[in-house]
């Protein structure tokens, strides 16, 4: 019997992870090609042997998604596997018909087929769409872990954009490990608050040898914290799902692939920026978690926010940048910036799109919903120029930086600036203490 022939559809993540667990070693299958999509730059790559293992000698090409249909007739694709988060699913079903029109079946793989099972307890933190609050949620129960004395070993979902083989494994646990491994402005925004507050995260390619090395991290490990990437449900087998919605986009938690499947696994739902939605936005959402999680525990909760220098914002003309992915696939409107200016009196919000110049320019043309807000794209050392040269151009008396990270750090800002820092905030019972009360006991009782 003849193997299969496989396209993996993905964007530099998911795909790599479904490949390892399922494809790498199995002979029923060949992967001919991945395809990559909504992140720059990383196609016309290849997934190198060194970790596709034997059955590939050569690696594997990846390919931009536009070829798609030519890549299935061209290379005999018996079926195409779906691979990546946070589109719509007209989006999905439209690629799906594309895909079989071609000739090849369509197809995405659960987790039956794709979460590996750790020896450590394992608490995972998911979204409905990119920009729910997913980092701040996994902070807060981070916190909570360590005050209880806990070890807590944070893995992210991946966001392989340069080296492959190098970053088969990723360790950081200083600020320095963030130069060492050259990491992207998207990847800083996700590991910086986990080592500021003192965990060490790991990330990178081959996520079974990541979380092998995590259970036995030298500094110990009682507990891992998988921190979701945009919609897509854990790679790791999770003894507490956390997933979080935004009142902000009400209904696109059971409209969005693979949210509403984050949604429905969850063991506690958080509904996010309460403080800041339209009660009739969290009552959709309310309804939608009844319709399909109704045994999940419901926890409400603000986004609150906290700004360095307010006299930066107050009756200022203010230009407000906001994390990349949120607003691009996020598809967000609104952001801790535009809160933040909003409360603190600034006078005008200025748009950055007049300013924008090489791939900024780009990226509002590929997105042209991104209203007044600038997207903090800084994927390789191109994008960070045009990041740095769009804020010289803007005309605007200070700069709010509504990023996870500190911008001014990475990046030249020639003008006042100030952080909006945000956190989870529980409103009542029950809190994330009522929800990993159980787990901390049981995890404490096994020492």
């Amino acid at each position: 019997m003849s193997k299969r022939k496989i396209i993996i559809i993905g964007a530099a993540g998911r795909d790599f992870h479904n490949f390892n667990v399922f494809y790498r070693d199995n002979p029923n299958y060949e992967v001919v090609a991945f395809t990559a999509a909504q992140i720059p730059d990383i196609a016309d790559r290849k997934y190198p042997a060194s970790l596709a293992g034997e059955l590939y000698p050569k690696g594997i090409p990846i390919y931009e998604q536009d070829e798609l249909e030519h890549l299935i007739k061209s290379l005999n694709a018996d079926a195409c596997v779906f691979s990546y988060s946070d589109v719509p699913y007209t989006y999905v079903m439209s690629l799906g018909a594309k895909v079989n029109a071609a000739g090849a079946a369509f197809t995405m793989l659960g987790h039956k087929n794709t979460m590996i099972r750790s020896t450590k307890p394992v608490i995972a933190v998911g979204a409905v769409r990119t920009g729910c609050g997913k980092s701040q949620t996994s902070r807060r129960i981070a916190e909570v872990l360590m005050a209880n004395g806990l070890k807590v070993i944070a893995i992210r979902h991946p966001m392989p954009y340069g080296d492959l083989e190098a970053q088969k494994v990723q360790r950081f646990a200083t600020i320095d490990d963030l130069k060492k491994h050259n990491c992207t402005i998207e990847e800083m925004e996700e590991y910086e608050p986990h080592i500021e507050r003192g965990n060490v995260i790991y990330a990178g390619v081959d996520y079974e040898a990541i979380l092998r090395a995590a259970e036995n991290d030298p500094d110990g490990c009682d507990v891992i914290l998988w921190d979701g990437g945009n919609n897509d449900f854990p790679f790791y087998y999770p003894d507490l799902m956390v997933a979080v919605t935004d009142p902000h986009r009400p209904g696109h938690e059971l409209s969005y692939y693979p949210g509403e499947v984050t949604l429905r696994i969850a063991d506690v739902v958080v509904i996010n920026k309460i403080d800041s939605a339209d009660y009739k936005d969290i009552l959709t959402v309310r309804e939608s978690i009844e319709r399909v999680n109704p045994s999940a525990v419901v926890v409400d909760a603000a986004s609150t926010i906290s700004v360095e220098k307010p006299e930066l914002i107050r009756s200022k003309r203010v230009l407000v940048i906001e994390d990349g992915p949120t607003l691009t696939h996020g598809e967000m409107k609104i952001g801790a910036g535009v809160v933040a200016a909003k409360r603190f009196g600034a006078k005008e919000i200025v748009d950055p799109k007049p300013y924008a110049v090489g791939r900024l320019a780009d990226t509002f043309k590929t997105y042209p919903n991104i209203e007044n807000i600038l997207p903090a794209m800084g994927y390789g050392d191109e994008q960070r120029h045009d990041l740095s040269e769009t804020i010289k151009r803007v005309d605007c008396d200070s700069v709010i930086i509504a990023t996870p990270i500190d911008l001014a750090r990475v990046i030249d800002i020639d003008k006042p600036n100030t952080r909006v820092e945000y956190s989870l905030q529980e409103i009542g019972h029950p809190d994330m203490e009522d929800v990993l009360k159980d787990l901390i006991a049981k995890i404490k009782g096994s020492e």
